[in-house]
């Protein structure tokens, strides 16, 4: 059992955050790359099917289970952190090391649970390792994003276990399976728990919130993890849920206003991840083969070329310590590499042909067409253009082009974050140019040809009117040093009220318990010392002789220990 646990590719992740601080610190760098490189190689040589059970209480816990669907996410997320590990090469924290390599064992425990209780445990341990990514940068905002990050998690992690349970009460099996579309209390906590780390609107500001205070190389994990592992738990239980639908096309336009309107480089990155989830949660919501397709192989594009980009905000970061467009500007021929690599995603995201995301946001788009919702068509084409607008023109533009608005020095920044940035790079033209690398292991044979003449020039004219309109709107597009507020306003301004009433009003009612069930213990206490000096009211009893003060509290000490015993047992019989 030991060794077929180590078949399981979490587990070797996991285990490798424990191996790591027993190495050498030179070689933990190495290392961090090898356990991914293992987990990798072993999650291709598994057969499909439920491989490995236990048995916990009356429950068969399905360990690790494979599929077309589990195998395509766990490819990605096992890719993206070798890629995230060497790009992380050259930083020696252990702390960020082992939580990286934990968080993503947890996103691939995820991906290979067959059940339920596996999966809520995987889903706690993303929560909690990648919290310490945010923590990690050591800034007065980074540990008050942080904690909101948690809090956030914790929460939605409480829904989804609530609603498991729920689900399990109310006759519902234990294993991963889609769930019937009825808005049950089980199954509507399990999509609220599950929508939280999709950020999904309103449910989504955590993400603006945290990501642009992760750690350089901390963000490269959390941009391509969480929500992705969300969007794989979506796809697993409520494909064809008709809210998605809806839910779908308000991120991704949600998204784009956001990323327009921001001035932090990895916060425009961040509200594109929730637009970009937008066009997968649509396609979850349609929920036909080919949408579904779409949405397994628009996560597999989004996390390559969103953990580029990330990487060349961290770039430029790492090079000038700043992060603001309305700081940076003009230092274009400083960097040439980390700018073309930066553009290659960009024009990735946008959906240019050639590059990865266009084999795979027009074949959801191509769904959603398919599915006779010409509005949604629009919506996700509008949406296309903001992109290109937000992340394939404003962002680059305004931080390596144009006129530098503040002084900074721009330093060297270690070879092997060029790497990474430039394997990332390499998969995202590569899956552009051979599509087939990736369709012939969706979940759902695939006929959908993206080079037709049709998509060619509709997405050319996309990309050409987006950039005519940005380049007479670029001097009215936001770049100044200020703030956008979104929806966490609403429950970031009563956060006294909401503390007084679930924080301190239950602190003082416990206190006030605690010092009642104190002081009845003090009393019984000395009760207990000699009753029979309080049935006679006094020193002595009813022929005048002093009551005895010794001799009765042994026994009676006894009996109180017995009685107790007894609570004790019962309870423990009671719970198990």
């Amino acid at each position: 059992m030991i060794v077929e646990l180590f078949t399981i590719p979490a587990l070797i992740l996991i285990a490798g955050a424990f191996i790591l601080p027993l190495l050498p610190r030179q070689t933990r760098g190495t290392a961090f790359i090898l356990f991914p490189t293992i987990a990798l190689g072993i999650l291709w040589m598994l057969p499909e099917g439920s491989l490995l059970q236990a048995t916990l209480a009356n429950y068969e816990l399905h360990l690790l289970k494979v599929d077309a669907l589990s195998r395509i996410f766990g490819t990605i997320f096992a890719l993206i952190t070798i890629v995230g590990g060497i790009y992380a090469l050259h930083m020696k924290e252990l702390g960020q090391q082992t939580s990286a390599l934990a968080y993503a064992g947890g996103a691939l425990g995820v991906t290979f649970a067959g059940d339920f209780f596996t999966l809520i445990v995987y889903w706690e341990i993303m929560a909690v390792t990648s919290s310490y990514l945010i923590w990690a940068r050591r800034t007065e905002d980074s540990d008050k994003a942080g904690m909101r990050y948690i809090l956030v998690h914790a929460f939605g992690g409480g829904l989804l276990l609530s609603g498991i349970l729920l689900h399990l009460s109310e006759g519902g099996s234990l294993l991963l399976s889609p769930l019937a579309p009825e808005y049950t209390p089980s199954s509507t906590l399990i999509l609220i728990g599950v929508a939280i780390n999709s950020a999904i609107p309103p449910l989504h500001a955590w993400l603006a919130d945290a990501y642009p205070k992760a750690t350089i190389t901390g963000a490269v994990f959390m941009c391509a993890l969480t929500t992705k592992s969300a969007v794989y738990v979506l796809i697993r239980l409520f494909p064809g849920w008709d809210i998605l639908i809806w839910a779908g096309l308000v991120m991704a336009i949600w998204g784009t206003i956001y990323a327009l309107l921001a001035n932090d480089i990895r916060e425009i990155l961040a509200y594109s991840i929730i637009s970009q989830i937008g066009y997968m949660v649509t396609g979850i919501g349609i929920g036909t083969e080919m949408a579904l397709n779409g949405a397994a192989a628009h996560a597999f594009s989004h996390i390559l070329y969103k953990s580029l980009l990330f990487m060349g905000a961290g770039a430029v970061m790492y090079a000038t310590g700043k992060n603001k467009l309305s700081e940076l500007g003009g230092f274009a021929k400083k960097m040439p590499l980390v700018v073309i690599l930066y553009i290659i995603g960009g024009l990735a995201i946008s959906g240019a042909p050639l590059f990865n995301g266009f084999i795979s946001k027009s074949m959801i788009i191509s769904a959603v067409g398919n599915a006779h919702m010409e509005t949604a068509t629009i919506i996700l084409l509008l949406a296309s253009i903001g992109t290109f607008l937000h992340t394939g023109l404003k962002l680059p533009y305004f931080t390596w082009f144009g006129q530098a608005k503040s002084e900074f020095a721009v330093s060297k920044i270690p070879i092997n974050m060029k790497i990474a940035m430039g394997i990332a790079a390499f998969f995202c033209v590569l899956f552009g140019i051979f599509p087939s690398l990736l369709y012939n292991h969706l979940p759902y044979p695939v006929a959908y040809h993206p080079y037709t003449a049709y998509h060619l020039v509709e997405m050319t004219q996309i990309l050409i009117f987006g950039f005519i309109g940005f380049w007479f709107l670029k001097d009215k597009l936001n770049t100044a040093p200020n703030i956008s507020l979104d929806l966490d306003w609403f429950y970031r301004r009563p956060a006294h009220l909401v503390r007084a009433i679930f924080v301190q009003l239950p602190d003082r009612i416990f206190a006030v318990a605690e010092n009642i069930m104190l002081d009845t213990a003090q009393k019984i206490s000395r009760i207990s010392r000699n009753p029979r000096k309080y049935l006679y009211y006094g020193d002595t009893d009813s022929t005048g002789q002093p009551v005895k003060t010794d001799g009765f509290t042994t026994p009676i000490h006894t009996a109180m220990a017995f009685i107790l015993l007894g609570f004790i047992v019962v309870a423990l019989f009671v719970l198990i």
